[in-house]
């Protein structure tokens, strides 16, 4: 129990050091955001726990797969928040965007015969 405890609190840690940086600078809040912290944390705690490149593998590549639909969010958002559109009906629409390119892609994967 106390692994899982220990799971959260770092990962709750970066989070919280990213969104107060941001607040300090956008520049480095962005490098900071924009690395892959949660992906290779998760890679971590998935090899601690299971010992298992291959889910490791597989993982990595689902990542590399859904990375790319949800660089639509990160389009769509500043653009409503530009249009004086409120923050919150921004940040709502830019998710169904997202969700809808996510299950386009998850389509066309499935067309090429890539499983996820």
């Amino acid at each position: 129990m106390s692994y899982y405890i220990v799971k959260i609190i770092i990962t709750a840690i970066l989070v919280v050091a990213i969104s107060e940086i941001s607040k300090r600078s956008s520049l480095i809040g962005a490098i900071l955001a924009s690395l892959p912290i949660v992906s290779v944390l998760a890679f971590i705690w998935l090899y601690i726990d299971t010992k298992s490149a291959e889910k490791i593998s597989e993982l990595s590549t689902g990542i590399f797969w859904l990375v790319i639909p949800s660089l639509s969010l990160f389009l769509v958002l500043p653009i409503l928040l530009k249009s004086k559109v409120d923050f919150y009906l921004s940040l709502f629409i830019s998710c169904v965007i997202m969700m809808f390119f996510y299950f386009s892609m998850l389509f066309i994967l499935k067309k090429l015969n890539i499983n996820l």
